[in-house]
């Protein structure tokens, strides 16, 4: 947003921006950032000018932002390919906006139903944005649907080995490989899981290793041997995604698990516990 005449300063742990001269720009992201694209959507459509994000990123919510801007005014075009053009407007309009389905939480329930032995159907969902997950899920046995109602997930008879390298959209999701280093704990053979996108992602790998999963790091890659138990244990949810894991592996282990710190799960999964509860799982 700097390239964009926002004046941008990081201390003590906070990030302070404000506007100056703003002005419509070029910019090239090195990485193709959920976050830094959104972020300079947003600024730019109000903008004077044009301003064109080259390698920016595709996932859903991005082409999703864009849309409920255009909705309220903005000129937003190239949303979902590498290069998205903006024309700044004066004004924005108030109006109502139906967002699209949270992939993340779908997909972690459906892993959740494979963890467990058991069956689910995930409705409300769009099963394009779920294909990554899908392909990864039957890889490792899971029998998995798609319906008029939404995504059946049924556990099979086992959970096979399986390898997986996070990438940007359309690829493996960062936001669920922690959900997959849980479900891969107890595979029948050695999984690797590559992280090429978040590097603090590996933070779970202790708190799972005190359930008795054998997860060895090789700087960004998980080497992860399957175990056939995993057993309660008092752990941490260092944050949302490894949180969520937690609760996937707690399903599957013998004895309770409590999970401590687990306020980073609830802001990005609502009524997880009811959810979950409504399923059979003992969980409060």
């Amino acid at each position: 947003v700097r390239a964009l005449g926002a004046q941008v300063d990081i201390g003590h742990g906070y990030i302070y921006a404000k506007t100056g001269q703003s002005h419509g720009a070029r910019v090239y992201l090195d990485f193709p950032s959920v976050g830094a694209t959104e972020n300079i959507m947003m600024m730019a459509c109000k903008t004077p000018g044009a301003t064109v994000i080259e390698n920016a990123a595709k996932e859903p919510e991005i082409v999703d932002l864009a849309n409920f801007l255009n909705s309220m005014g903005a000129r937003i075009r190239g949303a979902g390919t590498d290069v998205i053009k903006i024309e700044g407007v004066p004004h924005l309009k108030a109006g109502r906006y139906a967002i699209i389905p949270d992939r993340i939480e779908a997909g972690t329930y459906m892993i959740a139903a494979a963890i467990s032995g058991g069956e689910i159907l995930v409705e409300n969902v769009i099963p394009t944005h779920l294909h990554p997950i899908i392909a990864k899920l039957q890889e490792t046995g899971a029998i998995v649907d798609e319906t008029d109602q939404g995504i059946k997930v049924k556990a099979g008879p086992k959970i096979h080995r399986a390898d997986i390298k996070t990438l940007p959209y359309p690829g493996f999701p960062t936001d669920m490989q922690s959900q997959m280093l849980a479900l891969l704990s107890l595979a029948d053979g050695t999984s690797v899981i590559v992280e090429n996108v978040f590097e603090n992602r590996f933070q779970i790998v202790e708190e799972l290793k005190r359930m008795g999963a054998k997860i060895k790091l090789e700087g960004h890659t998980a080497v992860v041997e399957g175990t056939r138990v995993l057993y309660g244990a008092r752990v941490r949810a260092t944050d949302l995604r490894a949180g969520a894991a937690l609760i996937l592996a707690a399903l599957a282990a013998q004895g309770e698990t409590v999970i401590e710190e687990a306020v980073h799960i609830f802001r990005g999964y609502e009524d997880i516990a009811d959810k979950l509860g409504g399923l059979g799982a003992r969980i409060k």
